[in-house]
């Protein structure tokens, strides 16, 4: 029998708490257990410089950005970013690659020893340890045992409560605003924006994408509350050109941006791997970020780092062998209204010319009836599933939708038979298939593809 990795071991030890991400409550957010928590393990989130990044969408590329610009530049850098799409190592790594596995098992063996000594009576009010405040605890003392120069925390939900916001960062970072999560962070777009504006802390340097008006007016008051000044990168931007093309040397797709702005020495001339016009203002935002902190770092620098940038499951290209052909995929798992408009924009200027198929699953809280029809006639078949086991789903809620919408399509709550069917039928027709809707979902197809591939 296999002997269990560290992190093996970490996740058994953490089934046991609250675990927001697959089972969602109410009044679990509370940042004294978090800092209780630091103060306990003598505070590993001050134990090198940190980027706090936040925002509705966007913000998982641009932390992934930022930390491949700072290991560009020679740094060691952590990255903690969520969720995980296969490995739980994606959650917490360097920007290329997991750490070792030394490192991982001295991380969990002090963070279990720590925290299973701890009297429940003595936390903050009395109220349990969740899942996301020991994985977000155990990035801490992770970065801390590898003694990286460097690290990027992405924001699990919101930013004024969640766990991360116990770090005082060098800059930070909030990407596009958007409706989510409307029964945990408010059911306004402004309500919303007040809960990421609580990472703007006092004298700390704040970059914002573009925003509605009504947004940038509530980061404006924060910043202006705190002695600070948030910068919103569109009205630094003199310049900037995005097309799609091939990188001559891998033959893959990719988004050739070109950025003019006072921000930089001169223009950045890109080829970003992670595709989608969002993209674009997404590297701006990670390289003004970075140019603000360090301005010594040349814009040959920035421009390697942000080439270099990839994270799963993000409008991911992969293949599959199937008999008798390979099949084209694309894994995204955008689940909110803007986010999957911006995936399909990208998706019919890539495969405009090209047969199409769907396969489809969204959690029950998703606003299914809003997303569906975005769908258009862009798809020649579409298959509708379960996004996993672990995830609560609403199939009929979803299968009604498709209805109203007036679309054909395949259904099947046996999501692995959904998965294979769909990439047969891609097969068969030899068309792109999209993958959307959920990370739960792209990480069973991707399961399949590897027990295929293995």
């Amino acid at each position: 029998m296999a002997q269990l990795s560290a992190l093996d071991v970490l996740q058994e030890w953490l089934d046991s708490y609250i675990n927001f991400e697959k089972k969602p409550e109410k009044n679990i957010f509370w940042l004294d257990t978090m800092t209780f928590l630091c103060n306990r393990f003598g505070n590993p989130q001050n134990s090198c410089p940190s980027f706090h990044v936040a925002g509705s969408k966007g913000k998982g590329s641009v932390s992934a950005m930022i930390s491949s610009i700072l290991t560009e530049a020679g740094y060691s850098c952590g990255l903690y970013t969520s969720p995980h799409v296969v490995s739980f190592n994606e959650r917490v790594r360097l920007a290329h690659r997991p750490f070792p596995e030394k490192i991982y098992e001295a991380a969990v063996r002090e963070l279990e020893i720590g925290v299973d000594s701890i009297i429940p009576d003595r936390l903050p009010g009395n109220r349990p340890i969740t899942w996301f405040e020991l994985v977000t605890l155990f990035a801490f003392l992770t970065f801390r045992q590898a003694h990286v120069d460097r690290a990027v925390y992405e924001v699990g939900m919101g930013g004024r409560l969640d766990s991360t916001n116990v770090i005082t960062p060098v800059v930070s970072v909030i990407t596009p605003i958007e409706l989510e999560h409307t029964e945990y962070l408010g059911d306004t777009i402004e309500k919303i924006a007040a809960e990421k504006a609580g990472i703007i802390k006092k004298g700390i340097p704040v970059f914002s994408a573009p925003q509605k008006e009504s947004v940038r007016d509530v980061f404006r008051q924060k910043a202006k509350q705190t002695g600070t000044e948030c910068i919103f990168v569109d009205t630094l931007l003199k310049k900037i050109d995005m097309n799609y093309g091939k990188n001559l040397k891998t033959k893959k797709t990719v988004m050739d941006v070109y950025i003019e702005s006072p921000l930089f020495s001169r223009p950045l001339s890109v080829q970003l791997g992670l595709l989608g016009t969002f993209q674009g203002y997404n590297a701006v935002l990670a390289a003004a970020a970075v140019k603000k902190v360090y301005p010594e770092i040349d814009e040959s620098i920035l421009e390697s780092g942000l080439a270099a940038a990839s994270l799963p499951g993000r409008f991911e290209p992969v293949t599959a062998k199937r008999h008798p052909g390979i099949v084209e995929i694309i894994l995204d798992g955008a689940h909110t209204i803007n986010s999957v408009t911006v995936t399909l924009q990208t998706f019919r200027k890539l495969f405009e010319n090209r047969r199409a198929d769907l396969l489809v699953a969204f959690a029950a809280d998703k606003k299914v009836e809003n997303i569906v029809p975005l769908f258009g006639d862009t798809f020649s078949r579409i298959t509708v599933t379960r996004p996993g086991s672990e995830k609560k789903s609403d199939l009929p809620r979803l299968q009604e939708a498709f209805r109203q919408a007036g679309f054909e399509y395949q259904i099947d709550s046996d999501y692995k038979k959904a998965i294979n069917e769909a990439l047969d039928a891609a097969d068969r027709e030899h068309g792109v298939l999209l993958v959307i809707g959920s990370f739960y979902l792209v990480a069973e197809v991707k399961k399949i593809l590897a027990a295929e591939n293995s």
